[in-house]
This record gives C-alpha cells, structure tokens and sequence, in this order.
C-alpha cells in the first residue's frame, strides 16, 4: 500500500512540473501540499455530468497549482467591476506570473454583455499596462489559462494589429504539442466563433490539423460528445474521426450523450447509418430514463435525418403519449412534424395532438396550428373529431391566412385539399393572379415546388369543387415544368414500362411519362374501347393534357387507363397507406375520368419472371374495368 501511495504521489509531481512551464523556486516546497489535496479530492469527487460545452469543460477540468491561491487570486475571482480588477496594477498587490491572463480573462466575463464598454476598457491606459505585463510574462501562462485568455482577448475586440494578441497566438503555436485535446478543441471554437480576421483563421486550420491528427487521445465520452457539438462541424475529416470514437465509446453512453450524438448529427445533416444503428441498439436495450426535452430532441433528430427503426419510433412515440398532459403547444407541434418528417403515423399519439388543439383551442397560437395541420396532411391523418378539428382550423385562419408568408398560405391551402377541407374563399385566396403571379417563372427551387402545390390547389378546384367559380391558373401556367420529367428512373419504372411495351406490342397503343396538368405525372396511359382492346392513344383528344393533342372524340364506351407506380417512399413507415400527397394524386386522376391501375413495389417484388410481370398486368386491367363496369 505503501508502495502504491509513493508511486502515486511521484505521478502527481511530475504531472505538476510538466503543466508548470516556468516555477518559481518555493513552489517545488508547496507542491507536497497540492499533490496531497489533489489525490483526496479525485478519490472523494463524484463523476461530474456531461458538460454542455468546451468553456465548462475546460474551466471544470481538475487543474495542478504550483502554489496556493494568494490574496490576489480571491480578489480576482470576486470581482464584480472591471474598475476593481484595474485597480490591482496601481496599488501594492503583487501580481504573479499568471495574474495578468487571470485579470483579463475576468475583465472579458464581466464585460460580455457591455461591447460599449469594451471601447472604452481598450482605450484604458491600466489596461495597456496590463497588457505589457501579460506580453513579457506569455511563456509562464499555464496551458489550460492561455487557452482561455485566448478567447478572452478575442471576446474583448483587441485590434488585428496588437502585438499582445499576435504574441497570444504564436505562444499558443508553440506550444500546440504540449496542449491537451480538450485545449485545442477550445482554441478551435474561440476561433472560429469569435473571430474572422485572417490570422485568426490560420490559427484555426492549425488547431483543426492537430486535432485529426490527435483524435486517438480521446479518452472518455465527455471530451467526445463536447468537441463533436462544437467543432465537429468545423472539419469533415475530424467528424469522420469522432464519428468513428463514437462507435467505440457508444456503450458509455446515457441518455443525454446519446441525445447530443444525435442532435449534432441531424444539424448538419450528417446520416452516418453505422453510428445511427449503434445507438438506436443502446436506446432499445438499455432501460433508460428519457425525460421529456431528450424525447423530443430524439424525434426530432431521427425525423430531420429520416432514419426510420421501428422500436425506436414505437418507444418515443409512447413515452410521449403518456406525457401529453405536460406538453406545450409549441412542444406538440414540434414532436408533429418530427413524426411527419419520419413517416410514423401512430394513431393513439397523433389522436392526442388533435384532442390538444381541441382543448388548449384559445391559447394555441397560429404558427402551431401550422404546424400541427401539415404533419396530419403529411401522414393524411384524419382526427376522430375532424368536422370540430377543422372547424376551429377556419376559425384560426380566417383571419390570420392573408397576413401569412405566401409560401406559408400555400403550404396550408394545399394541406387542407390533402384532407378534403378546404374552403372556396381559401382557394381563391391562393389562386387570385395577384397572389400566384409572384412564383411564375421563379428559378428557385423553393419558390418551383411552391407553384407544383399551386398546381395541385388549382387541380382540386376544378376536379373536386364543381360549384367553384374562379380564379383558375391561366392555361399557359399548367403547362408541364421541364424538371417534372427530369427524373432519375428507378428500377421499379424502369421495368414497369419494359414490361408494359410488350404488352401493348406498337409504340402507339400507350403514352409513359405523361405530364399532366394538374401537376402529376402518370407512368403510363392507355386507352381501350369496348371490347377491351388497345387504340393508339395519341389519335384521340386528351383533355387532361396541358397541350391537347389529337381531334378524334375517343368512341363510346372506350376507358382511359392510368398506370401509377407506388415506390417504397411513397408510403408511411411499416404501412401500405399512401402519404398524403399520393392520395391527393390518386384523387385527382380518378377524378379526371381515369381507371387507376395501381403497381405498389410491395406486390412486383415478388413477380419474378416477365411472365409474372405480364399476367400482373393484364390482371390489374381487367379489375380496374370490372370494377368501373359494376358501378
């Protein structure tokens, strides 16, 4: 035992003279006193929490003093004006090598939310001299001090050309080696989020290099977690590092490391699939206790990365149920739309959401309600109480839909022709020329996906609204966009159309690819007279084209036939129920006077041969006739 004390005791030391550059002579006396303190505190002290970010990890950090805390040292820490941290350089305190970067560091704490004063503070004759002492005692600065005096220079606004702020930088150069991870981790967030000048981010693609290089010194979570949220994102090649270090520290992981994995992960968009099935295992197997914020950054994140993990979802989606009485409307349309975005449509959970609005209908707020009616439009969900839902959903916007962003009113427009619901004055809201005129002939993306919902509002007033009497889109805007066909094929299309020109044996007898105008594309047309048999389609008038083509009426009792593909993202997770937006497509086809041949990629899977393919086919065309025929 003894033994093990004395070999103890010689680490502590060492560690002491290493991290104490420049020592003053006493200090090797006091650093019996510091070593004793150090080792029956790290034997007493519990396990701290996770740190929220690197300037708590690095002033938390266990730090080796090469003497104890003087006078000076209590003065600075309570400190409430920076007039009583100036005042220590003209009275009769000695400060030590490390007091200068101490004052400084406190002067930028008590100063953060005055940038005024700053100005001022600079233009300070004792703050010049307090900046000449830092510059000729930089080389006895402690390590895990400078990186915090660092920040603190640039939090204070010191000019690009001072000389105590190069000299910072180039010390903290030197030293790069000696620093710990957490140290340079640090250095790169004061960096990067506190300063742009050049030097500054010279600076900062050194720090970025060490720590690539030095990902392998990352021992625990804590470290991992921090410098994943705020430098991360700072370097690809550090991420896939981190990436990696998570995978083999996950199992150390609680609940609140894994959320902050996860949320790091969904803010850049990063949907590293290992990593996301590592810790989907954890969050099934291990019995945690979620609170209600780790629950919602969860859904969230597993939403903005559309990582679908069926128990994942069934535990979140529970656990939230059980707490609804306690969430906010904000809270609730968060954990909507987080479930819209991952395609989970759970009746009981979204059966409460609905019974939300219902109940809390005075004090919910009309951004919310946004929210909560695209999710349900999203997952085509229909709440048990729909005529006293959408009653209030009127009531909410009748007022309110014309002061809304424009994108907005369409988005919501459009969500409630989704679920049957919208009103004539809200579709001539969206559909007046003064209103739509602003997305014609947008280059955007956003503003072209905005006119392809206008479209399909344009659709169901002229589809499913017979009493409307206008406006419409003018025929010259329903013409179909170059990009609605400039899609990838995939392999279910690709075979479908294969397949089908076999059928049909002449090019003529069918259409693929049709751009409608009421903003669909089908993948096939064909049209059959009475006696079941293929006409060339093209010779007959087709009014559902944006550009009619043909002068022959199609004779009597002849169908036209629709073929639509269904692939597997067209679907709710785990379910054979179309998302909203393909309901609404399969609406407006039907109503358009086609017989819908339906090929979902659940059912051609498992045809094998073109035979199989064939007779498929042929059989879906016979029922989709039949059908319409036993009406």
């Amino acid at each position: 035992m003894a033994a093990h004390l004395v070999k103890r005791c010689t680490c502590l030391l060492r560690e002491a003279a290493r991290q104490a550059p420049a020592m003053a002579p006493v200090g090797r006396l006091r650093l019996a006193r510091v070593a004793h303190k150090t080792l029956t505190s790290s034997a007493t002290s519990p396990i701290s929490h996770f740190p929220g970010s690197l300037v708590e990890l690095v002033e938390k950090e266990q730090a080796f003093t090469p003497y104890i805390e003087n006078q000076v040292d209590h003065l600075i820490k309570k400190a409430t004006r920076p007039e009583e941290l100036l005042e220590l350089l003209g009275g009769s305190h000695h400060l030590e090598n490390n007091h200068a970067a101490l004052v400084l560091i406190r002067l930028s704490h008590l100063l953060s939310e005055k940038p005024e004063d700053k100005a001022l503070l600079i233009q300070d004759a004792r703050f010049q001299q307090l900046l000449c002492m830092l510059s000729s005692q930089i080389t006895s600065v402690w390590h895990g001090t400078l990186s915090r005096l660092l920040r603190s220079l640039y939090a204070l606004g010191l000019p690009r050309t001072s000389k105590e702020l190069q000299s910072v930088e180039q010390e903290v150069r030197w030293r790069m080696r000696k620093l710990k991870y957490k140290h340079l981790a640090f250095l790169a967030d004061s960096c990067a989020t506190l300063s742009q000048e050049q030097h500054s981010q010279e600076l900062l693609t050194e720090l970025l290099m060490h720590l690539e290089r030095r990902w392998t010194e990352i021992e625990d979570g804590r470290t991992l977690v921090t410098v994943m949220m705020k430098v991360g994102h700072l370097s690809e090649p550090l991420m896939n590092r981190l990436e990696d270090k998570c995978l083999e520290l996950v199992e150390q992981f609680g609940p609140d490391e894994l959320r902050k994995v996860l949320v790091t992960l969904a803010a850049q968009s990063r949907r590293s699939v290992p990593l996301l099935r590592a810790i989907s295992y954890h969050l099934v197997q291990k019995p945690f206790s979620l609170t209600k914020s780790v629950l919602l950054d969860l859904a969230y994140a597993y939403g903005k990365l559309g990582f679908h993990q069926t128990q994942v979802s069934q535990r979140l989606a529970a656990d939230l149920l059980s707490l609804m009485p306690s969430l906010t409307s904000g809270e609730v349309a968060r954990c909507a739309k987080s479930f819209a975005l991952l395609k989970w449509l759970n009746l009981p959970l979204y059966e409460a959401f609905a019974q939300h609005v219902l109940n809390r209908a005075q004090d919910i707020t009309v951004p919310h309600l946004c929210s909560i009616l695209l999710a349900f439009a999203r997952l085509n969900f229909h709440p048990d109480q729909e005529d006293q839902f959408f009653s209030l959903v009127h009531e909410k916007l009748g007022s309110e839909l014309p002061g809304l962003e424009p994108a907005l009113q369409v988005d919501l427009v459009w969500a409630l022709c989704v679920l049957q619901q919208a009103r004539e004055a809200e579709l001539q809201a969206v559909l007046h020329p003064e209103f739509h005129i602003q997305f014609l002939g947008s280059q955007s993306q956003k503003d072209q996906n905005t006119f392809q919902k206008l479209l399909h509002v344009h659709a169901t007033a002229l589809l499913e609204y017979p009493e409307y009497s206008g406006p419409l889109l003018p025929a010259s805007a329903v013409a179909p966009w170059p990009s609605a066909l400039d899609r990838k094929v995939t392999p279910l299309q690709k075979e479908l159309q294969e397949t089908l020109k076999g059928l049909l044996g002449s090019a003529d007898r069918g259409s693929f690819e049709v751009a409608t105008q009421y903003g669909w594309v089908l993948d096939a047309e064909v049209l059959l007279d009475s006696d079941g048999q293929f006409l060339p389609v093209r010779d007959f008038v087709a009014p559902h084209l944006a550009q009619p083509t043909g002068s022959q009426p199609p004779p009597a009792g002849a169908k036209r036939l629709a073929f639509l593909r269904w692939e597997f993202p067209n679907f709710n997770s785990r379910s054979k129920d179309l998302l909203g937006r393909f309901v609404l497509a399969r609406r407006h086809i039907l109503a358009a006077g086609f017989l819908i041949v339906d090929v979902p990629f659940y059912e051609w899977l498992e045809l094998k041969s073109e035979w199989q393919k064939g007779a498929y086919l042929k059989d879906k065309m016979r029922k989709a006739v039949a059908e319409e025929l036993a009406k």
